[in-house]
């Protein structure tokens, strides 16, 4: 996404205890912690254990306002605690920063008990003037805001009247009040910086912060290193390391796998997964996925003081011309050729697996694959083709169109191929770009087409809100949380009413018609839903956690439990000090559920991470 900085993919205990809070009156939700584990309390006694992930994407930055991408995110899930997180099972709302929250009668003040076992690694207390100065920064900075700014766009006013209590006062109802997905910094170290449109917060290690891991030592497009966090409430993580290791090809990065250099590789090819199913000591996670796969087509890049700027293509401004494209992509042979099987045909914005939020088109609104119809909507728009079987544009040039791809993921190059078979037929051009990075001319506005992706959250807020008018960037010179500068008023005021309301019928099905509305207007054509195919090495990593527990994915949770949990192949075989009180383990096995003891969750809407575009 050039997510703001596009890459794309991605992928993200049980026992619930005796009490469901609110209900329509959102009274107050006294939830008690999840228990930490006993034996990850205690020091490590794995010896030098490494858990190693391979990634393919670049971090866009270690500043939890800056960063947007799947990677960086997903980093800053280990490194800070939010105020709240998602079970693992069923990504319900459960405790993190904060142990309880309730609500005024009028939904606009919000009350959050913030925990006294937390501690920032550094040893300084962690307190609600913590919280509030994160709120409180992106409130009143636009550049501390660049990443989760639509979270507090909202806030009238945030105070912190004791080290216990955070107080939230909203303009107007805001439905992700249980899912604020920021995460809260220290203020003792932050308070220090200056320009945060600059600052990336990687030349000062180990970084402090109160999650699960504390980010040691970081070398761009090399690695970036955690260890665990002794101080973390939950308990400390079984593994001594953990470390992302960045592979720019994907054939490389599962070699390193089948060595045992590497302990994890997400994002595997169909051919890729099949190859390591059948080698020893390696297991393959084949689940549904969080994540859509599409085309993004640039609506003419602009600024929200009206300039425009970038170089997209003048024709795909005629939804004409986007309904052509969108007749000319045949889903099913993608799903069969490209993914083999391991992919749901896309159509609507959120994944199947968001039942309540998910949508698809109905009838006559449906585009199918249809070339004859493409190629009547470009004849009936004036778009003839020339003696070479050309289609000619309004300046009587041929349509010839560009297209992002990232050079590290197969499957946009695979699709790229399909896409000028089918659209040379109708007799359009269509040169296929790939870069290992799409982020500079994203966001420049230098491109016509891209593919696209996005990690959808149990609460869809964040994804909807990258294609409203309020995340174009303020200026041209300026960069925006916008995904490809969607801006389209009858979407935006959709938006508007599903984030205020808290009926949850009633929001469900306000996200579905905006996404009908971005299925219309032809400018996002959602082409698959990818599955998470993953794999790691079972003679490293003994158990750890999928989410949901059900067919769930490691790489790119809600959440830190995957890497938190995972436990040492050496010291599963020991005295049991790596077992874990949590969740659902993928092991050398069937999967085991282990008793989490008592929960009391709060179920209502999750916003989407910005997790950002893969």
């Amino acid at each position: 996404m050039v997510t703001k900085v596009p890459s794309r993919p991605l992928p993200r205990r049980p026992r619930r205890a005796a009490r469901l809070l609110l209900a329509a009156g959102l009274a107050s939700a006294s939830l008690a912690a999840l228990p930490a584990t006993t034996a990850a309390a205690e020091d490590d006694k794995s010896g030098g254990t490494t858990l190693t992930v391979a990634v393919s994407q670049s971090i866009d930055s270690l500043s939890p306002f800056l960063a947007q991408k799947l990677t960086s995110t997903s980093i800053h899930r280990l490194a800070y605690e939010y105020l709240t997180n998602y079970d693992p099972k069923d990504a319900r709302t459960v405790p993190a920063f904060a142990t309880e929250w309730s609500a005024s009668a009028d939904k606009l003040t919000w009350t959050y008990r913030i925990r006294e076992d937390s501690t920032w690694s550094d040893g300084k207390p962690a307190t609600a003037e913590d919280a509030a100065w994160t709120f409180n920064k992106m409130m009143t900075d636009p550049n501390a805001a660049t990443a989760n700014g639509s979270f507090t766009a909202n806030f009238a006013e945030v105070t912190a009247p004791d080290p216990r209590t955070l107080v939230i006062r909203l303009k107007k109802p805001q439905a992700t009040m249980t899912a604020l997905d920021v995460p809260i910094v220290p203020k003792h170290v932050w308070e220090k910086v200056g320009d945060f449109s600059k600052f990336n917060n990687d030349r000062q290690f180990p970084i402090v912060g109160n999650g699960p891991f504390v980010i040691t030592d970081f070398k761009v497009d090399q690695y970036i290193k955690l260890k665990p966090n002794k101080k973390f409430w939950r308990g400390a993580p079984k593994f001594d390391e953990l470390v992302f290791k960045y592979y720019k090809d994907g054939d490389a990065a599962v070699a390193a796998l089948q060595k045992g250099e590497v302990s994890f590789v997400p994002n595997l090819t169909p051919a890729q997964a099949a190859a390591l199913k059948t080698q020893k000591d390696i297991k393959v996670n084949d689940a549904p996925g969080r994540r859509f796969y599409a085309l993004a087509t640039n609506p003419g890049a602009r600024a929200q003081d009206g300039k425009t700027f970038g170089n997209g293509h003048p024709a795909l401004l005629d939804p004409a011309v986007r309904k052509a494209l969108f007749l000319s992509v045949d889903r099913a042979t993608l799903v069969d050729k490209v993914f083999q099987g391991h992919a749901v045909e896309g159509e609507g914005y959120i994944p199947p697996r968001f039942g309540s939020y998910f949508w698809k088109p109905e009838g006559a609104q449906r585009r199918g694959y249809d070339p004859a119809a493409a190629a009547k909507a470009l004849d009936d728009a004036g778009y003839r083709k020339n003696g070479e079987g050309k289609r000619l544009g309004k300046d009587g040039r041929p349509l010839n169109f560009r297209i992002l791809c990232h050079a590290t993921d197969p499957n946009d190059k695979a699709v790229g191929k399909y896409l000028q078979e089918w659209w040379g037929a109708l007799g359009i051009g269509l040169t296929v770009e790939c870069l290992d990075s799409v982020s500079d001319p994203w966001v420049k506005g230098d491109y016509d087409l891209a593919f696209d992706g996005w990690s959808v959250n149990p609460d869809p807020d964040y994804v909807l809100s990258i294609h409203t008018c309020g995340t174009l960037p303020a200026t041209p010179k300026d960069t925006g949380a916008t995904d490809n500068f969607i801006c389209d008023k009858e979407f935006d005021e959709l938006y508007a009413q599903q984030a205020v309301e808290y009926d949850t019928a009633k929001r469900a099905d306000l996200v579905k018609r905006m996404q009908s509305r971005l299925y219309d207007t032809g400018y996002m054509n959602v082409m698959a839903y990818p599955n998470a195919l993953e794999a790691y090495r079972t003679d490293q990593i003994a158990s750890i956690t999928t989410m949901p527990e059900a067919a769930g994915n490691l790489w790119g949770q809600d959440g830190y439990w995957s890497w938190w949990s995972a436990v040492p192949a050496a010291s599963a075989s020991g005295d049991g000090s790596g077992s874990s009180s949590t969740g659902v383990w993928i092991g050398v096995g069937a999967a085991v559920v282990v008793a989490a003891g008592g929960l009391l969750l709060l179920r209502t809407r999750r916003r989407a991470t910005a997790d950002d575009r893969e």
